[in-house]
């Protein structure tokens, strides 16, 4: 059984924030699997389905971004996941460009304040986790207002599309592995 976490913040004041990134690309997997996303429980909303022919766990957590482990840890210890092979994180990341993704099988927090709570619930630094581009600040804007911020024009755009890829990559690490997912699906860089 896998589990995959979307982080972002509950309520309305963050619905499609920059933030919010992991929560937006776990609609869209929902959405292409036919997953209902709906039940209160441990410390989340989450769903029960099938992807690629393996049980999955669709998990929004609502402690807020900064206490996602505690959700996630509370999900992994009840149905017995293994952290370092059924584990998928979702998460923003600044350092990438808007629509960018990046899947990593493990690595350090890199500043996300959400990664650093899910490591230090779970332990471990070895699990896979997709880094979705939401693109960095301006220069002289503030980092809070910045990832609080809402997509708009191309980059909505671009961030649909970078969550019907995020849904092939994990169907894809779900049925083949994240070494195959990581060469079809992490974005190449820009020149």
């Amino acid at each position: 059984m896998y589990l995959i976490a979307g982080l972002g913040n509950p309520g309305k004041d963050y619905d499609n924030t920059r933030h919010n990134a992991g929560f937006a690309a776990i609609d869209t997997i929902a959405d292409t699997f036919g997953i209902k996303v709906m039940e209160l429980k441990h410390k989340g909303i989450l769903g029960k389905g099938m992807i690629g022919g393996e049980k999955v766990i669709l998990l929004k957590p609502q402690t807020y971004m900064n206490l996602s482990g505690e959700s996630i840890r509370e999900v992994v210890e009840y149905y017995k996941i293994d952290p370092e092979s059924e584990v998928i994180v979702l998460c923003d990341d600044i350092a990438l460009e808007t629509g960018a993704i990046r899947i990593r099988e493990k690595g350090s927090a890199g500043g996300h304040n959400g990664l650093k709570n899910i490591i230090l619930h779970l332990h471990t630094e070895n699990f896979i986790r997709v880094r979705i581009g939401v693109g960095d600040k301006p220069k002289e804007g503030d980092l809070v207002n910045h990832v609080l911020g809402h997509f708009a024009g191309e980059d909505a755009k671009q961030m649909q599309e970078a969550n019907k890829q995020i849904a092939k990559a994990v169907e894809c690490m779900i049925m083949d592995g994240p070494q195959k997912a990581m060469s079809q699906y992490n974005t190449k860089k820009k020149k």
